[in-house]
C-alpha cells in the first residue's frame, strides 16, 4: 500500500532523500529536492536471496516517487550497473521528465525499456563529461570517474544552498584502459570552490591501500594464455567491458578466435562495439556454435555464471548441458569475478562440476585474475581530501561500511581549515539543508518491492512470508523423491495446491498431466544435474511453471521440493 508523504518542510530547505543503497548492497538510488522540483539520481536494483522464492529481483519501494510524481522533473543516471540502472523501467512512467546518463549507459538501459514495453521518445538525453544540465533550481555538472565499465560519472549539482557532489562508484585507475582517466582536477576545483556535501561510495572502505588498476590483471592471464593448452573459459560480469578488451586483446597476441557465451554478455559487447568502447580486429570473434569448428587450443570462450546462477552459460557448461560448448581434459576455466556474498555454495557446485569434466579451475584466490571496481581506502580518503565538504554522508555499502568511511572521514578532516560534519543515514532518512546547517530532519516511506516475472508484490516480512506460500495466482508444490545415487525419480510425484483455481474437472488431468512434465524433465535431464539439487530444482519450477501457464493461463509459484533417498 502505497504511504503518504509529508510536503516538504520549507520551501527554502534542501531535501535529500535516499530510497535505497545505504545500509545495504544494490538498489542505489536517491531524490532531490527544492520547493516543488524533485531529481532522482540512479534507479537500482538488488538481487534476491535463495530464500525469496519466485522472486527475479528486487527495486526500492517507490511510494515516495509516486506522492511527488508531479515534482518529479529528471533521472540522472551515474552509470550502467544494474543496481544503478535495473530499476529504471519501474520509475520511467511515474514521471514525464528526461533521463540523463552517458551514452553507454542510455544503451544498456534501452533494451530494459524495450522489454518492459516502453517507448521512451525522445526522453533519453546523452550527455557528456563536463557537461551542464540545468534543471528547475538544479544545475548538474557531470564528472568523469573511473570504475569496472566504461563512461562512469560522478555529479556536481549546484543547488540553492551549495554544491552537493555525489561520486557514483569509483575508483582511481590512473593507467585506464580507454586512456579516459579520473578528473582529479575537477574535484580539486570544487574543493576550491567550496562543497556544502559529499556523498561518496563506501564499498570498499575496509580494504586498506589503493585499489589495482585493470591492466594488473593482465600478466595473471599472459601465463594462462601461455600454459593452458585447450580452451581458455573465462567467466565475468557482462558488464566488464574492460576485462574483455585486455581478454580480446590478449587472444589477438596468441592466435585464439573469441567467442561471447550467453545472452547478456551478447548484447553487451554488441552495444560496447557499436559506441566504440570495446575494439575486435576483423576475423578474430566466431559465434558459438562454430567453436567446434577449431581445435581447443585455438578458443577463448567469454560468458556469463561466474556466480554459478543456474541458467547462465557457465554452470550449464560444468554440467555438458550447454549445446556448443564442451569442456575437456586440457581446458581451463576461469573464474574473473568477485563472489557476491550469498553465492558461494553455487560458485563451489560449478566449480566441482567443472572439475568433473577434468577441466582446470582458477579463481582470484589463485591467480591475480580479477581487481575490484571500488576504490580502497587511500582513493576514499584522496577524494575527502580533494573535495572538503562541509558534510560528509557515506552512501552505497552496509552499515558497517557507512560507519567505518565516516570514521574515516573525520581523521580526514582533523585539523582542516573547513571542519567536516559527518550524517550517518539510512534509507528513507529525510537530509535537509538550509540557512541554519544539515540535519536528518524526517523519515520518508522507504522499502523493497518484489519483482518476478508475472507481478510486483511489496516487500516486508509480513508480504514476504505471504509470498513465499501463494503467489498472486496461487501456490503449487510439487514433492518429487530421486534416488540420492542414481537421480532417478522414485514413486509418482506429489502435488499439492493452494490457491490455484483451475476450471471445474480439470484438476486431476491437469496434475496427472504435470507429474508427467516433472517425469520427462528428470528423464531427460543427465546424472550429474538431476543429483545437483540446486539445478533440478530451477529445472522442475521452469518447466512447471510454463506447463501451467499454457494449460490454465495462469502463472502459480511453483516451489518443487526435492526428496533424496
Amino acid at each position: 500500500m502505497t504511504q503518504s508523504v509529508a510536503p516538504l518542510v520549507s520551501p527554502s530547505a534542501l531535501e535529500i532523500v535516499p530510497l535505497g543503497g545505504l545500509g545495504e548492497f544494490g538498489m542505489n538510488m536517491m531524490a532531490m529536492s527544492w520547493g516543488d522540483t524533485t531529481v532522482l539520481i540512479d534507479a537500482g536494483v538488488m538481487f534476491p536471496e535463495p530464500d525469496q522464492l519466485g522472486v527475479d529481483l528486487i527495486i526500492p519501494d517507490m511510494s515516495f516517487v509516486e506522492a511527488r510524481r508531479d515534482q518529479v522533473k529528471a533521472l540522472i543516471l551515474t552509470h550502467g550497473h544494474e543496481d544503478h540502472i535495473g530499476a529504471v523501467p519501474h520509475v520511467f512512467e511515474l514521471f514525464d521528465g528526461p533521463v540523463y546518463a552517458t551514452a553507454m549507459t542510455l544503451a544498456l538501459v534501452e533494451p530494459k525499456l524495450e522489454e518492459h514495453g516502453i517507448d521512451p521518445g525522445d526522453r533519453l538525453k546523452t550527455i557528456k563529461p563536463r557537461q551542464r544540465v540545468t534543471v528547475g533550481p538544479f544545475a548538474i555538472e557531470f564528472i568523469r570517474v573511473t570504475h569496472s565499465m566504461p563512461d562512469c560519472v560522478a555529479l556536481a549539482i549546484s543547488t540553492p544552498v551549495g554544491t552537493i557532489v555525489h561520486t557514483g562508484d569509483f575508483k582511481i585507475d590512473q593507467t585506464p584502459i580507454d586512456g579516459q582517466h579520473f578528473d582529479l582536477h575537477r574535484f580539486a576545483e570544487l574543493g576550491t570552490e567550496g562543497v556544502l556535501a559529499l556523498f561518496a561510495d563506501s564499498t570498499n572502505v575496509d580494504r586498506p591501500g589503493f585499489t589495482g588498476p585493470e591492466i594488473d590483471v593482465i600478466d595473471a592471464f599472459e601465463e594462462l594464455f601461455t600454459s593452458t593448452s585447450g580452451k581458455l573459459v573465462v567467466a565475468t560480469f557482462s558488464s566488464s567491458i574492460y576485462r574483455m578488451q585486455i581478454l580480446v586483446d590478449l587472444a589477438a597476441q596468441f592466435e585464439r578466435k573469441v567467442a561471447f557465451v550467453g545472452r547478456s554478455v551478447v548484447q553487451n559487447t554488441e552495444i560496447a562495439q557499436r559506441l566504440g568502447y570495446l575494439r575486435i580486429p576483423s576475423g578474430l570473434q566466431i559465434r558459438d556454435s562454430d567453436i567446434h569448428h577449431y581445435a581447443s587450443q585455438d578458443v577463448l570462450c567469454i560468458t556469463t555464471g561466474s556466480q554459478g546462477e543456474p541458467q547462465a552459460a557457465l554452470p550449464r557448461i560444468a554440467i555438458d548441458d550447454h549445446r556448443c560448448v564442451k569442456l575437456g581434459q586440457d581446458d581451463t576455466v576461469v573464474f574473473s569475478a568477485r563472489s557476491i556474498p550469498g553465492n558461494e555454495k553455487a560458485i563451489a557446485r560449478t566449480m566441482s562440476h567443472i572439475a568433473r569434466r577434468g577441466a582446470d579451475v582458477v579463481t582470484p584466490d589463485m591467480k591475480h585474475v580479477h581487481v575490484s571496481g571500488h576504490g580502497s581506502a587511500e582513493e576514499l580518503k584522496l577524494v575527502l581530501s580533494l573535495v572538503r565538504p562541509r558534510y560528509f554522508i557515506p552512501i552505497h555499502g552496509e552499515y558497517r561500511q557507512l560507519a567505518q568511511h565516516a570514521r574515516v572521514a573525520a581523521k580526514v578532516m582533523r585539523g582542516a581549515d573547513r571542519h567536516v560534519q559527518v550524517l550517518l543515514a539510512q534509507d528513507g532518512d529525510v537530509i535537509q539543508f538550509d540557512a541554519n546547517g544539515a540535519r536528518i530532519a524526517d523519515k520518508a516511506p522507504t522499502g523493497r518491492v518484489l519483482i518476478d516475472t508475472t507481478r510486483v508484490g511489496e516487500v516486508g516480512d509480513e508480504v514476504l512470508r505471504d509470498r513465499r506460500h501463494l503467489a498472486a495466482d496461487g501456490l503449487v508444490v510439487a514433492v518429487v523423491a530421486i534416488s540420492r545415487h542414481t537421480g532417478t525419480m522414485t514413486g509418482t510425484p506429489e502435488l499439492v495446491a493452494r490457491g490455484f483455481v483451475v476450471d471445474e474437472g480439470e484438476e486431476e488431468s491437469l496434475f496427472a498431466d504435470a507429474s508427467r512434465v516433472i517425469g520427462d524433465c528428470i528423464a531427460s535431464a543427465g546424472v550429474e544435474e538431476r543429483t545437483d539439487q540446486g539445478l533440478m530444482t530451477e529445472k522442475l519450477r521452469v518447466e512447471l511453471r510454463r506447463f501451467f501457464k499454457k494449460r490454465s493461463g495462469r502463472r502459480p509459484l511453483v516451489l518443487p521440493v526435492l526428496m533424496e533417498i
